[in-house]
């Protein structure tokens, strides 16, 4: 019985689809944009990319949520209590929220939101079986409870201090155990949340099309209801470059960073706007949350470069490289030289008295005699990991690093091929990013705590120092806010001091987004939320 309903459905959708591609463009206020990507589900429970997370925030809500400035805000909970011990969370949920429409309801009709809803998403989100990629957000959660239907309770087994903005997260937004029970392993294609937008049509590999949710619960500043916008629609067009063509049509209205094909078309030598787009385009810009950076493996190993296990000689690399001539030829200025440590702007926490690497050839040198390799004498030949789409960045480090008598190999690997070699420890040098998973440094520090070396965790470098391993964890039990960024700068700074990872530069959100698209600033997670942008001229 229910494979034929969900035959029903899909047919109903494609009817849907077909017959509303062609009427929407005549609505006003539809928001377009591509996703080179494609979007594979559209389960909160495994948003764990960009092109997932883009639409999840569209479909569903959390308790919680983020602002433009990664402040943790109420949304389905209009407020919460922390116990002074930090282990015991109290949510008071708004009583207007209700699940939009779909069969799986009686009548169709989606109801209101109860407390008992995220008791089953969080313990479905925990469960083995589902294997959700982030079922980590509540490894510290003991138990969960709905107190009545507008009070939740969660009991914590240790303090996290990253917990609430782990909850504003797409893994925990609220689903109905209906529409789950209902569809079945198909939720992922047949989403029902509270979000501004609801889904009207999918047909995989060609568009997506979300439609105003009306009985959607939040009001701007004037108490006029949100969206703002009619619909919302997602095209699939794998082609970068035939993506920007799309845009400079005017056939979608917003792009999210540069490609290298359209980098010199859509931007100056500078990084500014092409004049030709003046009047059409605007470009904004903000922090980005995502580090790229060198790591080191620095274990005993036999995939470990012996040399490498010298301090000095890691600190010669980091004052051989012009990140500021990297950031201006590379990436057009769309991205902060790190001049820093390894947390990025754009976190509370940041502090540029955290001195990082400049530019200094001469003390290069020096370090490098130091260890034992005057002018890269002896010094054995590095070998430097990485996949096809960085090899711009590799290849300008080895020119860098060969004036200093640094002879550097890359080694250019498939994706697959280059996560798991990583992965198992078998990379002595090798280049990586990290974006932030939620709006703390924590995100960051954790990947050079020493319990959490692979398989137990992202610690790549296998970076272990008893000193930074007791901090982190202090930093952990911390409640303090002031207290623990303290903490978080001193993490920091060993970082720089032992240099397990050499920050190369920090990113920047740059958004390109048609002339009348309004609401579009950009946040530090460039997050795509869609519920407070309107459309102006149409």
């Amino acid at each position: 019985m229910q494979k034929r309903k969900i035959a029903v459905c899909l047919c109903i959708v494609w009817m849907v689809l077909s017959s509303c591609s062609s009427a929407l463009p005549d609505l006003p206020n539809v928001f377009r944009y591509n996703e080179s990507k494609g979007i594979p589900t559209l389960d909160p429970a495994f948003a764990r990319t960009q092109a997932i997370i883009n639409p999840c925030l569209q479909l569903y809500n959390g308790l919680l949520q983020l602002d433009n400035e990664l402040h943790v805000l109420p949304c389905i909970a209009h407020k919460y209590a922390v116990s002074p011990d930090g282990l015991q969370y109290t949510f008071s949920l708004r009583r207007d929220v209700f699940f939009h429409d779909s069969p799986a309801f009686p009548k169709g009709e989606g109801r209101r939101v109860a407390a008992s809803d995220f008791v089953y998403s969080f313990y479905r989100l925990k469960s083995p079986s589902l294997a959700s990629p982030g079922s980590w957000t509540l490894v510290h959660m003991d138990t969960c409870y709905a107190v009545n239907d507008s009070v939740l309770a969660v009991k914590l087994r240790r303090a996290s201090p990253v917990f609430l903005g782990t909850l504003a997260m797409p893994y925990c937004f609220v689903v109905p155990h209906e529409a789950v029970e209902y569809y079945g392993a198909e939720f992922s294609k047949h989403p029902v949340g509270t979000g501004p937008f609801y889904l009207k049509a999918w047909r995989e590999g060609e568009k997506l099309v979300l439609r105003r949710n009306r009985r959607y619960f939040e009001q701007d500043s004037s108490g006029a209801r949100l969206p703002y916008l009619e619909a919302v629609t997602t095209t699939f067009v794998p082609d970068k470059q035939s993506e920007f063509l799309e845009f400079a049509k005017g056939k979608i209205d917003y792009l999210s960073g540069v490609h290298a094909a359209s980098r010199d078309e859509l931007l100056t030598r500078s990084g500014t706007l092409n004049p030709k787009y003046a009047g059409k385009v605007q470009m904004l810009q903000g922090p980005y949350l995502n580090t790229e950076y060198v790591g080191f493996l620095l274990n005993n190993s036999e995939f470990a470069n012996k040399a490498l296990q010298n301090a000095d000689v890691r600190r010669a690399i980091a004052y051989g490289i012009d990140k500021g001539k990297m950031v201006k030829f590379l990436r057009s200025n769309l991205a902060t030289p790190a001049a820093n440590g390894f947390v990025p702007q754009g976190l509370p926490s940041f502090s540029s008295a955290v001195k990082g690497f400049e530019y200094n050839p001469k003390k290069a040198g020096q370090l490098l005699a130091k260890a034992g390799y005057p002018q890269g004498q002896n010094l054995p030949e590095l070998v430097f990991s990485t996949t096809d789409d960085y090899l711009d960045i590799c290849e300008f480090i080895q020119h860098e690093l060969a004036a200093l008598g640094i002879k550097i190999r890359i080694n250019a690997l498939s994706g697959a091929a280059y996560r798991q070699q990583v992965g198992e420890g078998k990379l002595s040098m090798f280049r990586a990013s990290w974006i932030a998973d939620y709006p703390d440094a924590e995100s960051y520090l954790s990947l050079l705590y020493s319990k959490n070396a692979p398989p137990a965790g992202p610690n790549y470098t296998h970076f272990c120092n008893h000193e930074y391993d007791k901090k982190y964890m202090q930093s952990l039990a911390e409640t303090s806010l002031e207290s623990r960024y303290k903490l978080y700068q001193s993490l920091d700074s060993l970082i720089v001091d032992n240099v397990p990872v050499l920050p190369l530069f920090y990113d920047k959100a740059a958004r390109f987004v048609r002339i009348g698209v309004l609401g579009m600033e950009p946040n530090p997670m460039n997050m795509l939320v869609l519920k407070q942008v309107r459309k102006v001229n149409n």
